[in-house]
């Protein structure tokens, strides 16, 4: 596990697990609740609240759990009869939030909107949080820590948190893809829908594989952003991906006039720069504000690839510049960065949710040595580890390897639309690419210069319009007037 200050920006995505005897004796409910998860603004039309399922079907003496459910109403006086289900990514990133925004959200204008919880999140019942987690990470990243412990701290983290939450009753073999992608099943049937769209994310495209896979009947369309492939094994790539991002960023400003003549050569010398600093540590200082005092923080071509991998979609232009400014020694936007690290640990929100996932349905097919293969293979990021939790701590949280068909590409006629980002280092395009030969009815957009989750980005909407516009007639490919419109980044010069 790294313990690099700058690399606790990069965090993201995955997950599933193998059905056995269901309890045929319960039967899934939705109970309204006037006690919302967030303010709705007036003029929305909803109803809130919680569906229960069975905490993990496979045991015929599982509890119920509680997951909290928005159902928004459509703008138009006559919508269409199928309604979105939308879940967010992660594993361990909450959904409730949209509901504040849904003035914004274009998919109302024509149908009914559902947002659901995946289960072990914030506003689920329970919530599998992990601030023991938080804490020992904060812990390794702070300039005075022991790096030769973080290994040990972490592994005492996670076996307080799987302490505690087991104490409470938890089953952590219940928090996987199968579980949540039958949630949603469960939902549409309890709601009595004959037949609705997807909209995922990130993470959460895998939801949508297994739903196909296994629930398709309902199902009359797909929009897979940032699409994530079962058989895709992500620790074994995840930094091989991420260089291929920060390649093609820097090939385009090198292909351009302005930002060649502004940045010569800025690919290599970033990279040899990088391969320097993984040798020879960054010595930066960072005035601690609880004490004034100043902190020295050693930095390695680890911890520096983050001017690249903190960059927003909105902040691919300035990253030549951010670049340049570290090749100059102008070290304010990294002591800016660091200087979050002095910060109150977070509460560890859907970190155990998180846990149980990877650790069933990732870890189990990695290949250690090409996991440590990778951790040394790159000069420039030498020692960042791709896997996302180490064996040690997957063996501590100690869930069930899922079936071999959980890491299986999903065939399918049903219509999905695969949305990705240029830049996305995290999902990246060719995952999308080669998802279509199986997909035989999709559809696939690249946003030029865009990075993770194009959907989601606030500053253009074109992608959520392509998204909606497919909703609309999943049987062509969506062209809206604003995907012609979107050019290669004009990165930023001075």
């Amino acid at each position: 596990m790294i313990n690099k200050p700058l690399s606790l920006i990069l965090y993201l995505l995955i997950s599933t697990i193998c059905f056995g005897q269901e309890n045929k004796d319960f039967e899934p409910t939705f109970k309204e609740s006037k006690e919302t998860t967030h303010k709705i603004p007036n003029g929305q039309e909803y109803t809130f609240g919680y569906l229960e399922v069975l905490e993990n079907r496979n045991d015929p003496n599982s509890r119920t759990i509680q997951i909290p459910i928005y159902y928004f109403k459509s703008r138009s006086e006559n919508p269409q009869p199928d309604p979105i289900i939308f879940t967010v990514g992660g594993p361990g990133s909450t959904t409730m939030p949209s509901a504040q925004y849904m003035n914004y959200y274009k998919y109302l204008d024509h149908r009914d909107f559902i947002l659901i919880e995946q289960r072990g999140n914030y506003y689920a019942k329970p919530h599998l949080d992990c601030p023991e987690w938080s804490k020992a990470l904060n812990t390794t990243n702070l300039p005075d820590f022991d790096s030769n412990k973080s290994d040990s701290i972490l592994e005492e983290a996670a076996i307080r948190c799987r302490d505690r939450l087991t104490k409470k009753g938890v089953d952590l073999n219940g928090y996987n893809t199968n579980e949540i992608a039958a949630d949603i099943n469960d939902l549409a049937s309890v709601l009595g829908i004959k037949e609705y769209n997807l909209l995922t994310i990130s993470y959460s495209t895998k939801i949508a594989q297994v739903l196909i896979r296994d629930y398709p009947e309902r199902i009359r369309s797909v929009v897979m952003d940032s699409p994530l492939p079962l058989e895709v094994i992500y620790d074994e790539e995840s930094i091989k991906n991420l260089l291929e991002s920060v390649d093609k960023l820097l090939s385009d400003c090198e292909s351009n006039k302005d930002c060649r003549s502004a940045y010569p050569n800025i690919k290599s010398r970033f990279y040899d720069y990088l391969t320097n600093k993984t040798k020879d540590p960054l010595e930066v200082n960072v005035e601690n504000p609880a004490n004034g005092k100043l902190e020295t923080f050693y930095l390695t071509g680890a911890d520096l690839i983050t001017v690249f991998t903190s960059a927003s979609t909105g902040d691919v232009v300035n990253v030549p510049f951010e670049i340049n400014k570290l090749l100059n020694d102008d070290m304010t936007s990294v002591k800016e960065q660091l200087s979050y690290l002095f910060q109150e640990p977070g509460n560890g929100s859907g970190l155990g949710m998180r846990l149980s996932v990877w650790c069933a349905e990732e870890n189990p097919f990695n290949s250690q040595e090409r996991v440590q293969a990778e951790t040394s293979k790159y000069p420039q990021v030498k020692g960042l580890s791709p896997a996302v939790f180490s064996d040690e701590i997957c063996n501590i949280w100690s869930v069930e390897k899922v079936s071999e068909i959980e890491n299986r590409a999903v065939k399918s006629d049903i219509p999905v639309l695969l949305i990705s980002g240029e830049y996305d280092n995290e999902t990246p395009m060719k995952w999308a690419e080669s998802m279509m030969s199986n997909l035989t009815n999709s559809y696939h957009l690249i946003f030029k210069g865009w990075k993770h989750t194009p959907t989601t980005n606030w500053g253009n909407q074109c992608a959520m319009q392509a998204a909606n516009d497919f909703f609309n007639n999943p049987s062509i490919k969506p062209n809206p007037e604003c995907f012609g419109q979107i050019e290669s980044p004009i990165f930023k010069t001075e």
